[in-house]
């Protein structure tokens, strides 16, 4: 084995995700390992997809949108990538944006509401 390849157990481990969730990963072609026999082994190529879906996924992308974001760059070239990801990135700072404001008002009542119900405590007591 090339010490530039990763083990199933070693991607696991390296990235700190679940059997489960490697498999998932390769079952929806975001990552295609190398297969020698029943083993799977995995490139510095699938490694670094690998940052980028975690990465994604941190910023709240669904998979199926890093899976056709990381598509452009096999069949367009960096490039088209790199203007793919300044559009999505855009509208997904909006998304976040939006629900922050929602977050806002909910943290908003909810504090509202527990401190008028602590003053009726407070009151009756």
């Amino acid at each position: 084995m090339s010490e530039d390849r990763l083990t199933f157990k070693e991607m696991c481990a390296a990235f700190d995700v679940t059997p489960r969730t490697l498999r998932y990963y390769e079952y929806i072609e975001l990552l295609h390992p190398e297969r020698e026999g029943r083993a799977r082994y995995y490139s510095a190529r699938e490694s670094a997809r690998m940052v980028l879906i975690l990465r994604g996924r941190k910023f709240g992308f669904a998979l199926e949108d890093i899976r056709q974001w990381l598509l452009i760059y096999e069949n367009e070239g960096t490039e088209a990538q790199m203007r793919t990801w300044v559009e999505m990135a855009g509208r997904q700072l909006k998304e976040l944006a939006e629900q922050r404001a929602q977050i806002d008002e909910a943290m908003e009542e909810l504090q509202k509401l527990r401190d008028e119900t602590a003053k009726t405590l407070e009151d009756q007591a």
